[in-house]
């Protein structure tokens, strides 16, 4: 119980940040787990989308937008975003080949391939 008070807290205070700065792209970030992690998917792809918009050329930014997408059963649109990330230098093939957000991808040819780009390649 005191870990959901924590996390209510959390997200009123970062929302009442953005609120007052509505392009602080770290509170955006911040936002976007916190809701994604308490089950607020919408708004959390919500916070993905806009941190996207402020920072065009972050691969993070991009990765999360696709996890959130995914999350959202849009898989097209997350194997295009993740393909954006990829082109914007994402390079964590272990932690996108094991993440939980992107489960619904699992064995889609689209996302094994870029898996495969990803994948350390053996000396």
């Amino acid at each position: 119980m005191a870990r959901q008070t924590d996390t209510k807290w959390e997200i009123g205070f970062f929302e009442s940040v953005l609120r007052r700065e509505p392009r602080y792209s770290e509170v955006v970030e911040i936002l976007g787990g916190l809701y994604t992690k308490n089950g607020r998917i919408a708004d959390g792809l919500r916070m993905d989308r806009k941190l996207v918009r402020l920072q065009p050329q972050n691969s993070t930014a991009h990765y999360n937008l696709a996890c959130s997408l995914a999350l959202s059963a849009r898989r097209p649109e997350a194997l295009r975003v993740l393909r954006t990330a990829l082109d914007l230098g994402y390079r964590d093939y272990h932690w996108m080949s094991e993440d939980p957000d992107l489960q619904s991808l699992q064995g889609v040819s689209a996302f094994e391939a870029l898996l495969d780009e990803l994948r350390p390649k053996e000396a």
